[in-house]
């Protein structure tokens, strides 16, 4: 297993991708927060059982290190998996 390895599902409606990190049950919101936050996304909802962004897609963070991504663009989904992977849960 890979430093950025993940693992990502379609979600059942087909507009969202669920977004696993291997390796990862537990991160920092405020710290994975504030790094999603530097690159360039805006914060919504935040709470203990989950954050919310808005950007060029909608992502909710949960405390699993867990990310959903609503959006229909899987190439999307996975580009921004890969930034979560590399660079703000790992980073």
């Amino acid at each position: 297993m890979s430093d950025d390895s993940f693992v990502m599902e379609m979600c059942g409606n087909k507009s969202a991708w669920q977004i696993e990190v291997d390796g990862i049950d537990k991160v920092d919101l405020e710290a994975v927060g504030a790094k999603i936050e530097a690159a360039g996304y805006t914060i919504g909802i935040r709470t203990r059982l989950a954050w919310t962004f808005s950007g060029p897609a909608e992502l909710t963070l949960y405390p699993s290190g867990k990310l959903l991504v609503k959006t229909e663009d899987k190439d999307l989904a996975a580009s921004i998996a890969k930034h979560h992977v590399r660079d703000w849960v790992r980073a």
